[in-house]
């Protein structure tokens, strides 16, 4: 089972910091915006839904774009004392970021291969270099340049050829993760005629040098369904189908093992998963099933030698285990365990490499690496001491290395990059994120993590760091970051823009909630489906006990969380508003149930299995009880910061619009409530690499704000 990455989040856990001081008045005294309520009413199940601002979804319609501009302008000019605080902030943090930075350079078939930034450009340079590290340096993609003429560009899934000669790659303009593929010829510098449109971006080469294979989407849904093969110099239009994926449940994707050997189709659910291989060597040929999807079944395939590793669930292994087949017999009653399952331990991923086997775990919430020889001479985990961080593999594509690269960071530890010597057991810190500015010192910064108790008796952990000598006596400002869904791992990482709150007196905690996976597999159960309460109960009384320990107090309490984590921020202002005195919700998904009602909406049908399918009767009423929109109520709430963009094609724009209208409407208090539309960009914001922490200054300002804190 790979590990769950969510590109969306990354700006959200950049957040925290802050010192203590009484709320300020509002700076002016303008009236927010109004909308017009439009009656409709939608009916399932006998019952009937109020959604009079149902109409706000009309994209095109010049009435929505004018009240998204209002919105925006209403939150510039209540903003507008606090803009020079945010160019501070925005300088603070870059300025603690080494401009002209370079990623360590990973060795791939004969070529280094190096990304770097050079200072005031925005976007990255993917390089290499040929043998050696001392060889002339090839730029294959100046992004700076591509990304001229753009207001959003992004450039993923460089896929090199078997021979060096060639690249595919993909590139968004919108913000929309709908990306068109092309392809370069690095030896000529040439980019090559074929345009594949509406694809994930990644593309994958067999051995023959000339054949790419690729997912398609749907034009409507954006679900990833199709696998094509393409031939380099035909059109695109004349590109082999060689799989759809008909159950929109599920996504289909595409990806050639580390052993080079085969080409892998893969299609996933929530529940079970499926693969089919080809020889790389044969592309011609037709894809053979290696185990067909059984509801429940989940497993994913690592290839080394004439076996297949399969980590899977397999025989009721709630937190999965290894097993291993032979190529030629890839059902599931030819798999026997190589790693049983174990009760405390959750099985979180493999690193298969020609004479180790790295194995990646979770124990008690903290990450674990395991590594074996495969003829079985020598075993032994890589110690980790702290008391809360986060380590695992990083890229380590070369299959006949020695040396494991993995990363590791704390709270209070810049992240660094290592090489392991898997055979003399030698370590070598390749790189630490350098912190500048000269003031940052770790030993000035404490971590910890402490437990509180849920309501049903359940111990949830959460993660903190404060700046040393704080006094926990209730005054200090307090951040709780939780994200909550999807079996999503929340570890405890370092972030150098964390210390513009950190060095103003705030206390930073991530909130391990159910229905993340920090405490193995039956910690996502609990926190999904009819279950999904768990999340948002949870998150309160990891609030309720912070505050009663003397970490901070309700004054002083901020909430923050994107995503579904901004669900998370919806559904507990509705259910304790009180206990907190602001709340960032950011690209939130907060009308469950329209939402999953239409099936037209990108990510709808393939969340069943993780929210429930509303047009089963127990499943709408349940969503209905949480969801965020449709229990706004005429009550107290939170000052509040809500984020969107325009072009999300994940949390479409019009549910935080209409759930900010909906607010506006019914709450009760005086408090700010802010939507800040960015009219450009989708879920993940903006895509270059400093517009990022513009973004960012605005969030440490409107909680910073609220503390009194101007500077």
């Amino acid at each position: 089972m790979k590990k769950i990455v969510l590109l969306g989040l990354t700006s959200i856990f950049l957040m925290v910091a802050c010192n203590d001081i009484k709320k300020t008045q509002k700076p002016m005294n303008l009236t927010p915006p109004t909308v017009d309520k439009i009656v409709k009413n939608l009916e399932k199940h006998g019952d009937a839904r109020d959604d009079s601002y149902y109409w706000l979804n009309e994209k095109e319609n010049p009435e929505v774009i004018d009240y998204l501009e209002r919105e925006n302008d209403y939150y510039q000019k209540m903003t507008a004392h606090t803009k020079d605080f945010q160019k501070d902030l925005f300088d603070e943090m870059k300025g603690r970021i080494k401009e002209d930075d370079a990623s360590l350079p990973y060795k791939l078939n004969g070529y280094y291969y190096i990304t770097r930034f050079e200072t005031g450009k925005d976007y990255p340079i993917h390089t290499r270099k040929k043998g050696s590290l001392d060889a002339e340096e090839e730029i294959m993609f100046d992004v700076n340049k591509l990304a001229k003429e753009h207001s959003y560009y992004s450039l993923k899934g460089i896929s090199i050829s078997p021979d060096n000669t060639m690249a595919a790659f993909g590139v968004d303009t919108l913000s929309r993760r709908n990306y068109s593929i092309f392809i370069k010829n690095l030896v000529t510098g040439e980019l090559l005629e074929e345009r594949i449109p509406l694809t994930t971006g990644g593309a994958t080469w067999a051995n023959d040098n000339k054949t790419i294979f690729y997912t398609k989407k749907d034009e409507q849904t954006l679900r990833s369904n199709e696998i094509y093969k393409h031939s380099l110099g035909d059109a695109a239009n004349d590109d082999i189908k060689v799989f759809t994926e008909e159950d929109e449940t599920y996504s289909s994707f595409v990806y050639k093992t580390k052993s080079k050997k085969y080409i892998v189709i893969g299609s996933s659910s929530t529940l079970s998963s499926e693969y089919q291989i080809l020889n790389a060597d044969t592309p011609n040929e037709n894809f053979k099933m290696f185990q067909p999807r059984e509801r429940g079944l989940e497993y994913s395939i690592a290839h080394y030698e004439n076996d297949f590793y399969i980590v899977t669930n397999k025989d009721e292994a709630t937190n999965f285990k290894l097993m291993k087949t032979s190529e030629q017999k890839t059902t599931k009653e030819n798999w026997v365990d190589e790693i049983p399952h174990r009760k405390e331990v959750l099985l979180e991923d493999v690193e298969i490499f020609k004479d180790y086997l790295v194995v990646e775990e979770r124990s008690n919430g903290l990450s674990q690496m395991h590594i074996k020889r495969w003829d079985n001479t020598e075993a032994y985990y890589l110690p980790f001491n702290n008391e809360t961080y986060s380590a695992g593999a990083m890229s380590n594509p070369d299959f006949d290395s020695e040396t494991l690269r993995y990363g590791y960071s704390s709270l209070t530890t810049p992240s660094s990059i290592i090489d392991f010597n898997m055979k003399t057991l030698e370590k070598s810190v390749l790189k630490e994120t350098e912190v500048l500015g000269g003031t940052f010192n770790k030993e000035n910064y404490e971590s910890k993590r402490i437990w509180a108790t849920a309501e049903d008796g359940t111990k949830v952990p959460i993660s903190m760091v404060y700046k040393k000598g704080i006094k926990m006596d209730g005054t200090n400002p307090f951040l709780l970051y939780a994200y909550g869904s999807y079996g999503a791992t929340i570890d405890s990482y370092f972030s150098s823009t964390r210390l513009s709150l950190l060095d103003r007196g705030f206390v930073f905690a991530i909130a391990h909630i159910r229905g993340g996976q920090y405490l193995g597999r039956t910690w996502y159960e609990d926190g999904k489906l009819l279950k999904k309460i768990n999340t948002f109960t949870d998150f309160i009384d990891v609030s309720k006990h912070v505050i009663e320990q003397g970490y901070t107090s309700r004054d002083h309490l901020y909430a923050q969380g994107g995503s579904a984590g901004g669900l998370l921020m919806g559904a507990v202002v509705n259910l304790a508003p009180e206990l907190y005195n602001g709340v960032i919700a950011a690209v939130p998904f907060v009308d469950v149930v329209t939402t999953m009602l239409d099936d037209t909406i990108p990510l709808t049908t393939g969340e069943y299995d993780e929210w429930g399918n509303p047009n089963i009767k127990k499943y709408y009423e349940y969503m209905k009880s949480y969801s965020p929109y449709d229990n706004v109520k005429a009550q107290y709430y939170p000052n509040m910061f809500v984020t969107t963009g325009l072009h999300d094609s994940q949390v479409q724009y019009f549910e935080p619009a209409k759930w900010v209208a909906r607010l506006r409407e019914l709450k009760t208090d005086d408090n700010v409530l802010f939507l800040d539309v960015n009219m450009d960009a989708g879920h993940g914001g903006a895509s270059g690499r400093f517009e990022a922490l513009k973004e960012l200054a605005k969030d440490y300002a409107f909680i910073l704000d609220l503390e009194g804190i101007t500077k």
